[in-house]
């Protein structure tokens, strides 16, 4: 077994996890989390790092701070945070009560500092459910029943509330809902909030818009990271995510750059893809060590998971198809089209314009929905050059090479970003 530590990027916004228990007439909640996020006052469900948060300064001079001191700033902060949670019981909204609150040790300031917090809630007489409502600020949260039978185990995503939970128990999501619950989760982390895994399709698919040889890549990359996904999520393989980052923006850099040089696939790259797949499991399971998987359902949780991200992977290239599809037969003709590049100029404008309507629709996936639409007008755009050229091949040369070197150089500065900055 590999049991090296296992972290999340130093300025990633990471889901809370809670551990509700029932103790005689108090309701017991031991949160993990950052503490620092909340005491900078960082809309969690606005920013998913918080460099790009207002209080990103203000969150940087906390992590430097000693535990005792922090443990200090977040009993300050207390009262506030207690009054944008919403825990019910019997009809009545419950008075919270901070116990204790432990901070990290301050270690190495490129990694997260694990923290947590216990609170108490006094159950009015009679109570026989709970609902818990998750101030949206505070991001997204997981919630799990503790000490009972069939327990209720929740992913709240910001501003959500639980429905009412059975304190005796019973509340257990089937191995079936537990397994749909899961796929979105997977989707979301290829579309939009997983640019690299994005870039690294891309390039895939740019390589060969073919059938069979996308079809190898694929294959080779799911079976790898499938594998990984589960040794990682079972508790097998443990790698730090500062490790695992870098390498992951180098094989993309590595995929983007191959495609220059080669216009087919080589009898290699399907075995290069596989060990690159590897190492995008590892960046999956990051996604899941954060939260967990519920104990009781872990399989369905786990497959759930893992669809989801093939989802997610199939709409990319079905979407990159969708764009570059009229680019790819000009080429093969050997003929223009000034109407075709017209309507995809349009299309490059229509793309570009959505960030508005989006950004008012879902504000706090402004962030994510930016790169992904800028990636869909780049793709347009250059099939707009394509199909005006009279040349065959035009594709390769106006589209392929152009985005290969794109997303060559954006990994290049992640690798370098993930490394030293």
């Amino acid at each position: 077994m590999i049991t090296l530590a296992s972290a999340a990027q130093a300025h990633e916004v990471i889901p809370s996890v809670a551990d509700m228990e029932q103790d005689g007439s108090q309701l017991r909640f031991d949160v993990r989390t950052s503490l620092e996020t909340f005491i900078a006052g960082i809309d969690q469900a606005e920013v998913s790092d918080t460099n790009d948060a207002p209080q990103a300064e203000t969150f940087d001079d906390l992590r430097l701070l000693a535990p005792a001191a922090l443990e200090e700033s977040f009993r300050n902060y207390w009262p506030q945070m207690a009054g944008e949670i919403s825990i019910e019981a019997g009809g009545e909204r419950l008075v919270l009560t901070l116990d204790d609150v432990t901070a990290g040790p301050i270690g190495d300031v490129e990694n997260p500092r694990a923290s947590s917090f216990g609170f108490t809630a006094a159950l009015p007489d009679g109570a026989e459910t709970v609902s818990v409502g998750w101030d949206r600020s505070f991001g997204t949260l997981v919630l799990r029943q503790m000490g009972v039978d069939a327990p209720y185990d929740g992913y709240l995503e910001p501003g959500d509330r639980t429905p009412d939970i059975a304190l005796q128990g019973g509340d257990q999501a089937s191995g079936w809902m537990t397994f749909l619950n899961y796929i979105p989760v997977g989707f979301d982390h290829i579309v939009p909030l997983g640019l690299d895994h994005i870039l690294f399709v891309l390039g895939l698919f740019l390589l060969s818009t073919r059938f069979r040889p996308l079809l190898w890549q694929i294959t080779a990359f799911t079976l790898a990271h499938t594998i990984t996904l589960a040794l990682a999520a079972l508790g097998y393989v443990n790698v730090p995510a500062s490790v695992v980052e870098p390498l992951i923006a180098l094989s993309i850099a590595y995929v983007a750059i191959e495609n220059l040089y080669t216009d087919g696939l080589s009898r290699w790259r399907p075995f290069i893809i596989f060990g690159f797949g590897l190492l995008h499991g590892l960046g999956f399971a990051s996604v899941l060590t954060e939260f967990g998987l519920p104990d009781s359902a872990f399989v369905p949780a786990l497959i759930g998971f893992n669809i989801g991200v093939e989802i997610g992977q199939i709409a990319v290239v079905a979407v990159a198809y969708l764009c570059v599809y009229y680019a790819m037969k000009t080429s093969e003709d050997g003929r223009s089209s000034i109407a075709g590049s017209v309507g995809y100029l349009v299309a490059m404008v229509v793309a570009v314009a959505l960030i508005i309507p989006l950004a008012a629709a879902a504000p706090d996936m402004v962030g994510d929905i930016i790169p992904v639409l800028a990636v869909i007008g780049v793709l347009l755009g250059l099939s707009a050059a394509s199909v005006v050229s009279e040349k065959f091949d035009s594709y390769r040369e106006m589209v392929t090479m152009p985005a290969s070197i794109l997303i060559a150089l954006v990994a290049v500065y992640w690798s370098v970003e993930r490394v030293f900055l």
